[in-house]
């Protein structure tokens, strides 16, 4: 049953997390944008201990600007010497992004988590009135796995497939309000050993964007239940850490959203029927990211070259954001004294492509984590599955 209405004020949050200052320019950009489109919800950055201090500090400076609320948190690795199969390496990181249920005690009727590689191009604080009207505590909002899987990539399981896929049956405009449902009820089992077609790939879910009520008594169940060693078998079976395990904790206790609100970069191309440009909400950059290579005169870009559209949706924003920081319209957000704004535009730019024929004077230094994000080694379909990683540290 969805939850009962309430007169009183509610109170919400975004939350992102960033732990490679390689990301860096996804954050402020997320929190530009998110601000540029009206939102009046903080957005909490969490940060882990190994995070540069040139990234924490162009942080607090972006942080008044933009209605940022910086909050350190340790890393979350798995128990004892859990064997964790990635699909890319980088992807060890992302357990520490279920540290967002540790936020139940800050006061927020329901929290949207959103990936650091995501961008807003229209309000999206209206996610929270579907969690007011729809979701039940305990329960949480996302939205599916895209599995269409159209370029083959090697590392995809056999059932993914455009036939399997739960944003196939559904197109304009009624994908905005009646998305594909996953099955209801609890199921037996991890999800990566269920007979194989929709009723498995219905139930899984992309972790980039997800909203809920946060509470202790969830807290403590989610983290509970991931910190037992007698889970670490289960554990080991997750190739797409906190997604998998988001879609197993929560079997038969997730709603479906609308698309627009993670609109993966490859629907567009993937389910047209279904996209359009300006129902985007919240456009979720998945595979390379725009910030590693400037978008060319032929309007090639991504790591198949599909994506020239909406990456430079990107970069018309962060050069919005660096024409105010440099003073083109520094008073439509907030008076801040000029050196700070060139210090956190130096900052930010150590990790974005410079613009094409720039060689000089752009930035003092290039992050090598770039490299991991980046269209020429990103591709999945060119990776091979990283090997096994032995996790020691205990959650």
């Amino acid at each position: 049953m969805a939850p009962q209405s309430s007169s009183s004020p509610r109170r919400h949050a975004y939350v992102t997390l960033i732990t490679r200052a390689s990301y860096l320019a996804g954050v402020v950009l997320l929190a530009d944008t998110l601000r540029r489109h009206g939102s009046q919800c903080p957005l909490i950055v969490l940060y882990t201990p190994k995070l540069s201090a040139s990234a924490v500090r162009a942080l607090e400076l972006e942080a008044p600007r933009q209605n940022m609320i910086l909050r350190r948190c340790e890393y979350l690795l798995p128990p004892g010497d859990a064997q964790v199969t990635l699909i890319a390496q980088r992807f060890e990181d992302t357990w520490t992004k279920l540290r967002v249920f540790e936020l139940c005690g800050l006061g927020y009727d329901a929290v949207c988590y959103l990936d650091a590689d995501m961008a807003v191009f229209r309000n999206m604080d209206a996610v929270f009135h579907k969690v007011d009207r729809e979701l039940p505590e305990g329960w949480l909002g996302a939205n599916h796995c895209c599995v269409c899987n159209r370029d083959g990539d090697p590392w995809a399981p056999s059932d993914w497939r455009q036939e399997n896929c739960a944003y196939t049956p559904v197109s304009h405009p009624g994908g905005l309000t009646n998305p594909t449902q996953p099955p209801i009820g609890a199921c037996d089992g991890a999800i990566a050993t269920l007979e194989a077609g929709p009723s498995r790939t219905h139930r899984l879910l992309n972790g980039g964007m997800f909203v809920f009520r946060p509470t202790q008594e969830l807290r403590d169940s989610l983290l509970s239940f991931f910190s037992h060693p007698d889970n670490v078998p289960l554990l080991s079976t997750f190739k797409f850490p906190d997604q998998d395990f988001l879609a197993h904790f929560f079997r038969g206790r997730w709603r479906a959203l609308g698309w627009q609100f993670n609109a993966l970069k490859t629907m567009r191309y993937w389910h047209a029927g279904l996209w359009r440009d300006d129902e985007v909400v919240c456009l979720h950059y998945i595979v390379d990211k725009p910030w590693t290579r400037r978008v060319g005169g032929d309007g090639v870009a991504g790591y198949k070259g599909r994506d020239g559209a909406t990456h430079q949706w990107w970069w018309d924003a962060y050069e919005r954001w660096e024409g105010e920081r440099l003073g083109g319209n520094s008073k439509a957000a907030g008076s801040t004294d000029s050196s700070a704004a060139e210090e956190v535009v130096r900052l930010v730019r150590r990790g974005v492509a410079p613009p094409l024929g720039a060689s000089d004077g752009w930035c003092d230094g290039v992050d090598p984590d770039m490299q991991a994000i980046g269209a020429s080694v990103q591709g999945f379909a060119n990776n091979q599955a990283s090997p096994p990683s032995v996790v020691k540290t205990k959650a």
